[in-house]
């Protein structure tokens, strides 16, 4: 009788990198502001619970707090925030607080003073998007105003808040709103604003409103047109973004009717989706030219001339940056990062070229040789659809490439959403003990034009899980992975992602799902307004959601699963995971559940995420032994 072999035994590698370090890495930096010699920008505190505060950079390069806890500088409108903060030349920052999501003014040497009125339920007034305008009667903050009302109906407005607290509603009717612009003159503003039941990639449009009379028109988009960003060229024009050609590009047009002309017209995105209130994809610098975002997956920065048409990508070290520009004169700053490179508020003379990285945030890296080195592949999936993944293969000083290795399969929440090669402390922490990492960005991600967004339409739990299990697939074929050793994991959608493709496939040895979604009638019943109606395009109607939902198919999963979650997720209740847990366990499949008092949807306490990293990694070891 010919004698049994087992797998191979595999032992992870030592590494320096803890779960502290990368719990304590996420500073989360975000929309920088830009006023002459000084800079501004959000950034979380880990080390408190994550609040968010705002941070000014003098011109002497000195660093400080503008809020101080217990300040805590979040909007929760839409449920995902976005920019929370305006700068106001001379008086001050204005900012949005957590806990009761009023409007405050932060002025130099006093204590915060509230000038929105308290809402007559907790929270019940949000804002976001916030704009300063100075207007002949004083200074203001143009923003997206969010009311809620009993029975779960929520209002939106944009409305303009003066600095004495004076609250007037500027535009209303529509169910959604991003992005208010006042032209130069103040006669007009421009907006975003969207209806049930699309979502702002779906379909929105651009308006105008005459400030003085009300008077609203639409400029571009429609229902199956997506519209982002507008900004005044002058008092009668705009740039905005549009993927009317199936690609997110720019775009300048009249407000009386003047046929929209294309300024750089490419198969690249110029935008990202509308999931935060506040991006700034471009901005206008004082020559007339536009700072611009453009690419496929990570997104460069140029400088594009439109009277030329012509687009000239800037020398900086960074190689992907997030939409969040800002500009004055022809000081430009953003968030930029690379495969090497923390994320970063960057300052860039577009003039001299001198490029100046003010905060980053890891401040601290572990030697280069422990950060896993990234490969843009494009997969066969099925039917022949081409698929983008990001492999990350192990890495460490002094350890020869080992194939095969065990891998893990990440799946990106939204869905509608991406990837990209960012410095990731979390991929390294795998990578650096000898496990490989392919990120996917699965059809229905964003990046790559409007046609890769809809493989998703009415396809969740069947697109997004054939690219991922072919992803796997790809990685065995190729000799990367050991077939006996790969996990899949994802967070939100990407958890649904993970559930779904362990009961589609057996290719998976085990699956992690962290805030994951199970099922589709409690989330539809229970989720937020923004959100309300995203499965009918994501899935369909009613009568196809037992067909699709991990928790109607938990009975085909037998392998190994780990369910992370956060007991105050306002967005994918504890049940959901829950329910889930409770089908593995009554079929006696190994299913661990961990709950977190006090967390969100994104977990933000240093002490949750590293508990949270202990156990996935704990999980993976037990599972490639």
């Amino acid at each position: 009788m010919s004698p049994t072999h087992g797998p191979t035994p595999w032992s992870p590698w030592p590494s320096p990198i803890s779960t502290s370090d990368v719990a304590r890495s996420g500073l989360d930096l975000g929309f920088p502001t830009v006023l002459g010699q000084e800079v501004w920008w959000e950034e979380s505190r880990p080390a408190e619970g994550g609040r968010r505060t705002v941070v000014h950079r003098a011109p002497d390069g000195a660093r400080s707090e503008v809020i101080a806890a217990p300040w805590d500088a979040r909007s929760r409108v839409h449920e995902y925030g976005g920019r929370s903060y305006a700068v106001v030349p001379g008086h001050g920052l204005v900012f949005a607080n957590f806990a009761d999501q009023r409007l405050y003014l932060a002025e130099p040497g006093a204590e915060p003073r509230p000038l929105t009125p308290e809402p007559d339920r907790p929270c019940g007034l949000r804002y976001a998007d916030l704009l300063p305008y100075r207007s002949p009667d004083g200074p203001q903050v143009w923003c997206v105003q969010e009311r809620h009302h009993d029975g779960g109906k929520v209002i939106r407005s944009i409305v303009s808040v003066s600095l004495a607290g004076e609250v007037v509603e500027r535009v209303s009717g529509a169910d959604f709103y991003a992005s208010p612009a006042v032209s130069p003159d103040g006669e007009h503003v421009a907006y975003v604003c969207w209806n049930h039941p699309r979502m702002p990639w779906t379909g929105s449009e651009v308006r105008i409103t005459k400030i003085s009379d009300g008077a609203s028109w639409t400029i571009k988009g429609g229902t199956s047109e997506s519209v982002l960003a507008p900004a005044w060229r002058d008092d009668r024009h705009l740039y905005l973004v549009s993927d009317w050609s199936g690609w997110w590009n720019l775009y300048h047009i009249g407000i009386f009717g003047t046929a929209p002309q294309a300024l750089f017209p490419a198969e690249e995105e110029f935008a990202g989706p509308l999931w935060q209130l506040g991006g700034r994809p471009y901005t206008v610098l004082e020559d007339g030219r536009l700072a611009v975002l453009h690419g496929r997956g990570d997104l460069r920065l140029g400088v594009l001339d439109p009277e030329a048409g012509t687009l000239t990508d800037l020398d900086v070290p960074y190689e992907g940056w997030l939409t969040a520009l800002d500009a004055d004169g022809t000081t430009l700053v953003g968030v930029g990062y690379g495969p090497d490179v923390p994320r970063s508020v960057v300052r860039v003379d577009v003039v001299t070229g001198r490029v100046e990285g003010l905060r980053r945030e890891v401040p601290e890296l572990p030697d280069v040789g422990y950060l896993p080195v990234p490969r843009a592949v494009e997969i066969e999936g099925a039917l022949g659809r081409r698929v983008h993944v990001y492999v990350y293969p192990p890495r460490a000083p002094g350890r020869p490439a080992e194939t095969p290795a065990p891998y893990v399969v990440f799946a990106h929440g939204g869905p509608t959403a991406h990837v990209t090669t960012e410095m990731s402390l979390e991929k390294a922490f795998f990578t650096s003990r000898g496990i490989g990492v392919i990120d996917v960005n699965y059809g229905g991600s964003t990046g790559f034009g409007r046609a890769y967004r809809e493989r998703l339409r009415g396809q969740w739990g069947v697109a997004d899980v054939e690219d991922v299990v072919a992803a796997a697939g790809w990685l065995v074929a190729e000799g990367l992975a050991d077939p006996r050793r790969v996990a899949v994991r994802g967070a939100s959608a990407g958890g649904w992602t993970v559930m779904a493709a362990c009961a589609a496939s057996d290719v998976f040895a085990g699956g992690v799902s962290i805030s994951g979604i199970s099922a589709l009638a409690p989330l539809v019943a229970a989720t937020h307004d923004f959100e309300s109606r995203y499965v009918d395009w994501l899935v369909g109607p009613e009568l196809l959601y037992g067909s699709r939902e991990p928790l109607a198919a938990a009975d085909r999963i037998s392998c190994p699963m780990l369910l992370l979650q956060g007991l105050a997720d306002p967005v994918v209740p504890p049940a959901q995971a829950e329910a889930f847990a409770d089908r593995l366990s009554a079929r006696g499949v190994p299913c661990t559940y961990l709950a977190f008092e006090g967390e969100g949807h994104a977990f933000r306490r240093v002490e949750t995420k590293s508990a949270a990293l202990a156990a996935e990694l704990a999980f993976y070891l037990q599972l490639f032994q």
